[in-house]
């Protein structure tokens, strides 16, 4: 029997909506994956902490905020400084299209917008556990 996917969601900043967060962490755990959802306000030392320890194939960053340019920076060098660099990490929420590309530069997997399908969302994160293979 194959694992689960293991995904960690998080709400980093001063960002206090998450109804679209836990309607996508309902969706990834109908469809048979772990997850944690970390709740509202966390920091980006929190999240990176919690990722490792949960070991997950997948930590998402909901953010409507606007300060996602400033946040990905942040994670991604906790996990490099922690020698994770191999977690894929994924976007949600509102952004700008033309931050999507920068985002991407930085590393992030895929960037799932406010009106991505929760089945999209699913089917896009198994593509990348699978397209990444085993840790």
């Amino acid at each position: 029997m194959t694992q689960p996917i293991r995904v960690l969601l998080a709400k980093v900043g001063l960002d206090g909506h998450d109804r679209g967060v836990r309607v996508v962490a309902r969706a990834l755990r109908d469809a048979g994956m772990d997850v944690i959802y970390t709740g509202l306000h966390r920091t980006p030392d929190e999240v990176v902490t919690a990722a490792i320890q949960e070991d997950v194939d997948v930590l998402g960053i909901s953010l409507l905020s606007g300060v996602h340019l400033t946040v990905f920076p942040k994670i991604f060098k906790l996990l490099n400084d922690k020698g994770v660099a191999d977690m894929l990490v994924v976007a949600g929420g509102v952004m700008p299209d033309e931050d999507v590309v920068e985002l991407k530069r930085m590393g992030v997997s895929e960037v799932l917008l406010q009106d991505t399908p929760p089945s999209a969302i699913v089917a896009t994160l198994t593509r990348l556990v699978a397209e990444r293979g085993p840790r």
